[in-house]
């Protein structure tokens, strides 16, 4: 295997055992939200290539008396076929369905946690288990932890949806249980080398159509003029290069009816913003795989804590399609990413490496990790919400202020960790500059409707 790969398996064996040592606190939910849901972020290791040797049918196989599974994290990555292995993380790519926000999107399996789940831990592992036929369970599986817990708000208020808690997993089989995709519900499982995740050269953008967000909140008319002036917002993605996938066949359409040059395909802006749509209308399970949002805003800083440690520095600030927009955005916000910059070439804030990310993002929600300065978990932790852009916004109060973001992306109060750091006082840029074109897009447009109207008074005084 490559000196990458062993690099990453042990900074990998660190960061899971200061997880297992360290759990985040417990997030209660605030008055008003009942709901909570649980994600597993499911490790394996892939062992290296290895000759198979030819079998015998003379011969008749004895059974070995099988090893006992690890029972801790350091004995699973003492292992030789560990340290020479791949590791890889497990995603999900959800089964496209009308009307579901999350539809087609990438993903950890999980789902809301039902009034008979014991706890977090214990939806994590149903929800897998009904997904993709894993048991998380088994003396095969350790829990190695968990993610900061978090409140997600919807974009365009402060009800609180849920509140997001992730589970980290280690599989320490060198083989693993095939994976069976629940068809209504995932359309296809992908494992994918932590090696892939970390590479500069699969990061990408994902386009969003984030006027869609606004169409209930300022009528159909004003929601088309918006989508044509501002066009869509680019976020940061990761382009996934599975080194496995399992699809989930019993999907409608997913051998096509249709062949040759008819074939249906889904181009770029069909995608956004919810995704590939019903796979009976065209392969979407063959489209591209982009980690982007909610997912890659919990995994950020986990990615950033193994090498190269640059997980955080490829990240791309948002922006928009729009290229008069675009240069705005760029102008207003020129000295904050150079400070941004200096700031991790410098790795002057302390701890970024050391906890994972408190900040996840994504075009339909925010997710924040509730901050606490005690040792032990206190009930309270304020509500996240996400601060309306477009110059549409309300004022808001005082102890809010803080709360800045755009069609749901935001951040806290003196971020701790690397995306959180990143992106702190960006979006307060981004609304400036949002201000500005739309100012200056509404004054080029009155002048230019005044000068047709003098023009044509003009020419209708000269032919009479």
């Amino acid at each position: 295997m490559s000196e990458d790969s062993k690099a990453i398996t042990k900074a990998l064996e660190s960061v899971l055992v200061q997880l297992r040592q360290n759990p985040y606190p417990h997030v209660p939910n605030p008055e008003g939200s009942r709901k909570r849901a649980s994600v597993a972020a499911i490790i394996r290791v892939r062992p290296a290539f290895t000759p198979v040797p030819p079998s015998h049918g003379s011969v008749i196989a004895v059974d070995q008396p099988q090893a006992s599974p690890p029972s801790s994290i350091e004995e699973f990555f003492s292992q030789d076929w560990v340290q020479d292995g791949d590791p890889e993380l497990l995603f999900i790519k959800r089964a496209g369905r009308a009307g579901d926000k999350w539809s087609g999107h990438t993903a950890l399996p999980g789902g809301k946690r039902d009034p008979e789940d014991a706890d977090d831990l214990a939806a994590a592992i149903r929800e897998t288990r009904e997904e993709i036929g894993l048991d998380l369970e088994t003396a095969h599986c350790l829990h190695a932890g968990n993610l900061p817990e978090r409140l997600v708000s919807s974009s365009w208020s402060k009800e609180v949806l849920m509140v997001l808690c992730p589970y980290v997993f280690l599989l320490t089989g060198k083989t693993v249980p095939a994976v069976q995709p629940q068809p209504t519900e995932v359309a296809s499982v992908h494992w994918v080398s932590l090696r892939a995740l970390l590479s500069p050269t699969l990061r990408t953008r994902e386009s969003v159509d984030i006027s869609s967000r606004m169409a209930r909140h300022v009528g159909p008319v004003v929601h088309k003029l918006i989508r044509w002036t501002m066009g869509k917002m680019m976020f940061s993605a990761v382009r996934l290069l599975p080194t496995e996938s399992v699809y989930a066949s019993s999907i409608p359409g997913f051998i096509p009816t249709e062949g040759g040059d008819h074939l249906s395909t889904v181009s770029g802006w069909a995608q956004a913003p919810f995704g590939v749509p019903s796979s009976s209308q065209s392969l979407g399970y063959q489209q591209p795989i982009l980690l982007w949002g909610l997912t890659l805003g919990v995994l950020a800083d986990f990615l950033d804590m193994l090498p190269p440690y640059n997980a955080v520095k490829l990240w791309k600030y948002p922006t928009f399609t729009v290229p008069d927009l675009r240069l705005i955005v760029w102008a207003l916000t020129r000295s904050f990413r150079k400070n941004s910059a200096e700031t991790f070439s410098s790795g002057s804030w302390p701890g970024h490496r050391r906890r994972p990310s408190q900040t996840a993002i994504d075009a339909n929600t925010q997710a924040l990790a509730v901050p606490t300065s005690e040792p032990e978990p206190v009930g309270g932790g304020g509500v996240v919400t996400a601060e309306v852009p477009l110059g549409l916004r309300k004022p808001r109060p005082s102890f809010d202020k803080n709360r800045v973001g755009i069609g749901g992306l935001g951040v806290g109060k003196d971020p701790q960790h690397a995306v959180g750091k990143l992106l702190h006082g960006y979006y307060e840029r981004v609304n400036v500059a949002i201000a500005i074109f739309l100012t200056y897009r509404a004054l080029t447009t009155v002048g230019i409707v005044y000068w047709a109207y003098k023009f044509w008074k003009r020419r209708t005084g000269a032919n009479l």
